[in-house]
């Protein structure tokens, strides 16, 4: 497990470097099923970012950096295990018209509070719904 966390980690630090050293016109991010539990500072270098993966990971925070990135239009988190969302920080992004939190264990207080706040679509499923079985 740990070999395989290490490997993980060394490729999205490979991916991350990447994308930031070939300039500002990156426009997405695929960082799906890297047993990710945070995202590396660098990603607030991807200011012209539109589109990032994080579905099928281990997050247990909702990567807060990502409420930085103005061209920000669409975060995929599904399959994590996020309790709580920023959802005023989210509500501020400019550019967001889509976040996905299917399957992650959200807060009642979350599923009240957010849809009057946001301008987006936010995708949740049914509380206590669970991610199928690989």
């Amino acid at each position: 497990m740990l070999k395989k966390m290490g490997e993980a980690v060394a490729r999205v630090a490979r991916k991350v470097n990447e994308t930031v050293e070939s300039g500002s016109d990156t426009l997405e991010l695929h960082l799906e099923g890297n047993f990710l539990h945070r995202l590396p500072s660098e990603v607030s270098a991807l200011q012209h970012l539109k589109a990032i993966d994080l579905s099928r990971n281990q997050f247990q925070d909702f990567p807060e950096q990502l409420t930085a990135l103005p061209a920000l239009e669409t975060i995929n988190l599904e399959e994590n295990e996020i309790v709580d969302v920023p959802v005023e920080k989210l509500a501020a992004m400019p550019a967001l018209r889509s976040i996905n939190l299917r399957f992650n264990p959200l807060n009642a207080e979350v599923r009240v509070i957010a849809p009057p706040l946001i301008k987006f679509d936010m995708l949740m499923s049914p509380e206590g719904t669970r991610a199928p079985l690989p």
